[in-house]
């Protein structure tokens, strides 16, 4: 068994985050999640944060490092939002607010956690983004812009920061059996799953079992990676 380390989710209160959350307080870890209320799901530590926001983000790190007894080691960029309407329709607002959460808020976070990993000479930077991001989905263009661009930031960072131990990887999921997808209509649940080669919808388990192989010791030579979780809907992109 690999000693614990400090791992923090952002977003890690519901859904994807909760699951990824889990799966690595479960293997022995010491975990601690950010949402915007600070409040924790049972069994796991929450500090409050807003990801748009610089001062609240270094806060949130400082208060999860005093938890966690030391810097955080694993960083999974997770919080996000949608506000989907179409091209033409949508706002100024609508825009800045999903790229301000999703894309720049995850480079908030990866630029406040490199500080501690430097100085570790180690460190495992994954951020959630989405099938979205590669594949398109019309009424989404704020949305896929921010998940694609956790790409370029991603590769960005590897090249920056990978002779010093620090890995920064994708984590591209598919459609998710979450409470989102169950309101879906029947008709288009099965015109969903029908361009879907597995055939299924993912449990967010399986999203958080490819999030905890890149932050392992086995994936240390992984960086830079998109890391598809999505039954093959995505493929090739």
């Amino acid at each position: 068994m690999a000693d614990p380390r400090n791992v923090l989710v952002t977003g890690g209160n519901r859904g994807i985050g909760l699951a990824i959350a889990r799966a690595f307080a479960e293997a022995g870890d010491n975990v601690v999640i950010t949402n915007r209320s600070g409040d924790a799901p049972e069994g796991l530590r929450g500090v409050k944060c807003e990801v748009t926001d610089t001062a609240s983000v270094d806060a949130a790190f400082a208060e999860a490092e005093e938890l966690l007894g030391g810097p955080v080691e694993v960083l999974v960029a997770n919080a996000g939002i949608t506000r989907d309407t179409l091209l033409m329709r949508m706002s100024d607002e609508e825009f800045d607010s999903v790229i301000d959460t999703n894309l720049a808020g995850a480079f908030r976070c990866a630029r406040r956690a490199s500080k501690g990993m430097i100085r570790l000479r180690k460190g495992r930077i994954v951020f959630i983004s989405s099938v979205v991001g590669l594949y398109g989905s019309p009424g989404q263009t704020n949305y896929a812009a921010s998940k694609a661009g956790l790409v370029g930031l991603a590769r960005s960072i590897s090249r920056e920061l990978g002779g010093r131990g620090i890995t920064a990887n994708v984590v591209a999921p598919g459609f998710i059996e979450t409470d989102m997808t169950a309101e879906l209509p029947e008709d288009r649940k099965k015109a969903y799953l029908a361009t879907i080669p597995a055939g299924r919808f993912a449990t967010p388990a399986e999203v958080a079992a490819a999030v905890r192989f890149v932050s392992s010791d086995d994936a240390a030579y992984i960086t830079g990676a998109v890391i598809p979780v999505d039954g093959g809907l995505g493929m090739g992109h």
